[in-house]
C-alpha cells in the first residue's frame, strides 16, 4: 500500500482516541490524517499537497485548529500512556530552524534561538525503556540541557532515571530522590565531590535508546528542520 496512507490496522487503533477529543470520524478525517504524515515525511510546504487530498488550504487550517486545541498533543499523550517505566532516558538534540519558520505574528515566544548553527531549536525528550516517547519540551537551541530537566523529571514515573552529564548538577539528583527516582548520571571530570552514590554503568549503557529515538525521528523532514514559525504547530508535528 502507498506510504501516505494509514492501514486499517492503524486506523483501528487511532480511531478511538480520535472520538474521545470528540472529532468526527469519517473518511474526510482519514484522509486529513494521511495527509499531514505526507507532510511529515516529506517536508515540502503545504501548498505542494497532492490534490488527492483536497484543498491544502483546508488542510492546513484544520491541521492548525487541531493544534490550538492541543488534539494533536492529547493524541500523543494517549499513545504514550502505557509505557514501560523500569527506566527512563532523557536527552536533547538541535534542529536547524529553516530562514521560512522566523518571522511569526505576534510578540509570543516561538523557541526559535540563536547557536552556533544559526537559527535552531532544541527538542528535550524523555523516553521509556524501549525508546518509546513519554513527553518533551521545546526551547531554543541556546537553552542548556539542564535548565529543562525539571519539567521532564516531573513527568518521569521510573525507578531510575539515566542522562549524560550535561543534567550533572545537585539539583536534578535532589528532585529525582525526592520523587524516589535513582539518577544514573555520571559526573563530570571538574567535579570536586566525585561520589555518585547509586550509579550504575551497565544500566547507563541502555541510554542509547533515547539517542535511537531522535535518529528514527530525524528521519522526518518536518522534524529534522523546523519549518514551522510557531512553536504550538511545530510541537504538533513532532
Amino acid at each position: 500500500m502507498p506510504r501516505q496512507l494509514i492501514s486499517d490496522h492503524q486506523w483501528s487503533k487511532l480511531a478511538p482516541i480520535l472520538r474521545m477529543q470528540r472529532v468526527h470520524i469519517s473518511p474526510v478525517t482519514r484522509s486529513f490524517s494521511e495527509a499531514v504524515l505526507w507532510k511529515l515525511r516529506c517536508g515540502a510546504p503545504w501548498r505542494e499537497l497532492p490534490e488527492c487530498f483536497g484543498p491544502y488550504s483546508t488542510i492546513f487550517n484544520r491541521f492548525n485548529r487541531w493544534s490550538k486545541k492541543a488534539r494533536w498533543s492529547s493524541i500523543f499523550y494517549a499513545l504514550s500512556f502505557d509505557a514501560d517505566n523500569e527506566w527512563n532516558s532523557m536527552d536533547a538534540t538541535i534542529v536547524k530552524a529553516h530562514q521560512h519558520s522566523t518571522g511569526a505574528a505576534g510578540k509570543k515566544d516561538e523557541s526559535i534561538g540563536k547557536s552556533v548553527a544559526g537559527n535552531t531549536s532544541k527538542i528535550h525528550m524523555l523516553c521509556d525503556a524501549h525508546g518509546n516517547p513519554i513527553d518533551f519540551v521545546i526551547t531554543g537551541g541556546q537553552v542548556y540541557d539542564s535548565k529543562v530537566a525539571g519539567s521532564l523529571i516531573e513527568a518521569c514515573e521510573a525507578e531510575n532515571l539515566m542522562a549524560n552529564k550535561a543534567y550533572h548538577s545537585s539539583l536534578i539528583r535532589q528532585q529525582c530522590f525526592e520523587k524516589g527516582i535513582q539518577p544514573i548520571i555520571p559526573i563530570k571530570k571538574n567535579t570536586v565531590d566525585k561520589t555518585n552514590l547509586g550509579f550504575d554503568s551497565h544500566l547507563y549503557k541502555q541510554r542509547h535508546v533515547v539517542e535511537n529515538l531522535f535518529a528514527r525521528l530525524k528521519h522526518f523532514p518536518s522534524v529534522a528542520t523546523r519549518f514551522d514559525k510557531t512553536l504550538v504547530n511545530y510541537s504538533s508535528m513532532i
